[in-house]
């Protein structure tokens, strides 16, 4: 059974520590259960990244989806901040490392601001719970000082989107997420 962490750093986010069953073929590892998420829902969606060394992606963050991210290849240093207006975490930024020798994935709530960078060429799958939806395809300037985040690279190779996004003081108070407490 795999090790299933809340992230003490940001509420609502899980770790889980994977296992791995390694054998002369090779290994197996489960990579994610709906069950191990207390607020996830049906995943409808799954996609893929690869980067190249030195890539950088984010900060992205949605009002309504949800996110698992697992990397199979390589590794990525993943920054989460959390966003969510209310939350008792908001403000916080949490660095952690996928892939690698390290077998983890991470669930990513509505609101919690995330991206990664490729510190090797790496691979990236991730599973969403609501279908792509451009409206809710939002973002947050990575290199904002009020996040403070050590991304590992230091010459980062970024898209347009990511170089132009807004810092967190800038974002429209219609675009900034709010905490939904559970009931």
């Amino acid at each position: 059974m795999p090790r299933i962490e809340p992230a003490a750093d940001i509420a609502d986010v899980v770790v889980v520590e994977l296992d791995q069953y390694p054998d002369q073929r090779g290994r197996f590892i489960e990579t994610y259960r709906r069950s191990w998420f207390p607020l996830g829902r049906e995943m409808v969606q799954s996609s893929r990244s690869d980067k190249t060394a030195g890539s950088l992606v984010g900060l992205h963050y949605h009002l309504h989806q949800s996110d698992y991210w697992y990397v199979p290849e390589g590794t990525a240093r993943v920054v989460l901040h959390d966003l969510r207006e209310g939350s008792p975490t908001d403000g916080a930024t949490l660095v952690l490392q996928l892939g690698g020798d390290s077998q983890r994935g991470v669930f990513i709530p509505p609101g919690v601001a995330h991206g990664f960078a490729a510190l090797s060429d790496m691979m990236l799958t991730y599973w969403v719970d609501g279908y792509y939806n451009p409206d809710d395809e939002l973002g947050v300037a990575w290199d904002d000082p009020a996040i403070g985040a050590d991304w590992g690279v230091a010459e980062p190779v970024l898209s347009e989107r990511d170089r132009s996004n807004p810092s967190r003081s800038g974002l429209p108070s219609s675009r900034r997420p709010y905490w939904r407490m559970r009931t």
